[in-house]
């Protein structure tokens, strides 16, 4: 039995449904469905059961596991209940580390590009203390997210007991299916498919620094059948351990972005570009980019899709078609 938190989430659910493909149906979700429709994420999906998070302690007490998939997570990035956050982000996590290395189970969790903040220290995934601590997040989710990674990089440091297998994993830019119940934190891509598709002219920033044209800022987008790809090397590989940048390792622009599900239509691009608001112009991110060395010299071989061909699929397979759920 494997227990997937957060799993009726963008990124949780898409991993049940590679379980389910994989031919386990022993799946447990922990997460709290909610009244937003999170429930079609998982609307195809064959599970044992559906926990709430407030009573999971009180479920994992009884149960024995093959490994627990920790994707629950407040993750918005402009959360502001910082007792919250820290209860959700920060101390389930590390009841969740306890319980795992008591009880010999594998656990991998979700960390996040946000722990890098501004980029200032690079986008290496360096697991130590040392570099966990010079690192500066912009915002709660963020801070939140690394204050769990310096506890692991502790007990790592102190030789204190770990569960048989763990890994941190530092979510670049990801898009894909599943991803509509996040409203403001929904990929750029499937906030705008709507409008490209109706012939409607997009928008996207001009640039405010010398030497980046308009809608060059680039980020790291990956695909999440790459990124659940990851996962699920994980829990067949079953001795790797640490916190890993997941990213394909290479940056492209918002426009290229936008070109791409133009290309995947078969309709000529209409993009204006507009003003960055001002008061975000001092802290927006131009650049992000996974170093992927320490993946792939753990021995991870399974690629990444290129942006075409995962702006493609997800616009051909799900973004165009009446049922856009996996």
């Amino acid at each position: 039995m494997l227990l997937v938190t957060g799993g009726t989430g963008f990124i949780g659910s898409n991993i049940v449904a590679a379980l389910n493909e994989a031919g386990r149906s022993d799946v447990v979700v922990c997460d709290f469905l909610g009244t937003d429709g999170k429930w079609r994420n998982l609307a195809k999906r064959q599970l044992a059961d559906i926990v709430p998070p407030n009573e999971l302690m009180h479920w994992l007490s009884s149960r024995k596991l093959q490994g627990v998939i920790h994707m629950g997570a407040i993750s918005e990035t402009t959360a502001t209940d910082g007792d919250l956050v820290i209860e959700t982000n920060f101390r389930l996590s590390k009841r969740l580390l306890d319980w795992c290395t008591v009880n010999r189970v594998p656990f991998i969790y979700a960390s996040s590009a946000a722990t890098y903040g501004d980029g200032e220290e690079g986008f290496v995934d360096d697991d130590s203390l040392p570099a966990l601590k010079k690192l500066r997040p912009m915002n709660l989710y963020g801070w939140s997210k690394n204050l769990f990674d310096m506890a692991v990089a502790e007990r790592v440091a102190k030789g204190k007991p770990m569960p048989p297998q763990y890994a941190g994993l530092k979510f670049f830019n990801v898009f894909g299916p599943n991803e509509y119940h996040k409203g403001a934190m929904m990929s750029v891509l499937t906030k705008r498919f709507d409008e490209i598709r109706a012939g409607k002219t997009i928008q996207l920033f001009k640039s405010h620094r010398e030497g980046i044209a308009d809608g060059d800022q680039r980020r790291d987008f990956i695909y999440v059948d790459d990124v659940v790809r990851v996962i699920m090397w994980l829990l067949a590989a079953g001795n790797v351990n640490g916190i890993f940048n997941v990213g394909t390792g290479h940056a492209r622009s918002f426009r290229d972005l936008m070109l791409a599900a133009y290309g995947a239509l078969g309709t000529r691009p209409q993009i204006e570009y507009v003003d960055m608001p001002e008061q975000i112009r001092g802290s927006y991110q131009y650049f992000t980019q996974a170093s992927t060395d320490r993946l792939l010299q753990s021995g991870y071989n399974g690629g990444f899709t290129s942006l075409e061909d995962a702006v493609k699929s997800y616009v051909q397979d799900f973004l165009d078609r009446p049922d856009r759920y996996r």
